[in-house]
């Protein structure tokens, strides 16, 4: 009789286990974290959808894919509720042929000259900044706009980031 216990309870743990083994497989397991984006020159453009819908000194998320748009899509987001960037500045370049290395140099220093004057050093502020530029497709409709954006690299902004002044 203490056999067949024995056995009864060796075959409940064993059942058991095989359980817990299938319903491991069967759990969803969360994808490893995305490296965070590289916020450059290049991350965004004015093509990007919704990112024309951002206005000055407003909020929003990196892109994001939306089903109904069927492609990646900026929103504005509050700056309360932890936004990913905010626009800072625009910049008007010159009239001119569409050249996109010149087009960047003017957006990293015109940007660059803008951030220095409202956080201070990079490092210490903990802030950076990225420019949206125009495409050329834009550029040939007479879109010279550059978007200057702050971002936290790595994290949200807390609210807007904005100096008073603003």
């Amino acid at each position: 009789m203490t056999e067949i216990r024995r056995a009864a309870r060796h075959r409940g743990t064993l059942l058991t286990g095989v359980l817990l083994l299938c319903l491991a497989a069967l759990t969803p397991v969360a994808a490893p974290p995305a490296a965070p984006p590289v916020k450059d020159d290049a991350f965004l453009t004015a093509a990007t959808t919704g990112i024309l819908d951002i206005e000055g000194g407003e909020c929003f998320d990196d892109p994001a894919y939306l089903p109904s748009a069927g492609e990646p899509v900026v929103l504005y987001k509050p700056c309360a509720e932890q936004a990913d960037n905010q626009s800072y500045l625009f910049a008007h370049a010159e009239d001119g042929p569409w050249d996109r290395t010149g087009l960047v140099e003017f957006a990293r220093a015109g940007c660059g000259a803008e951030f220095t004057r409202r956080w201070g050093d990079r490092a210490t502020s903990g802030l950076d900044f990225y420019p949206v530029l125009p495409t050329e497709e834009t550029w040939a409709d007479g879109d010279r706009d550059v978007m200057c954006v702050v971002h936290r690299p790595g994290g949200k902004l807390s609210g807007s980031v904005l100096p008073p002044s603003w």
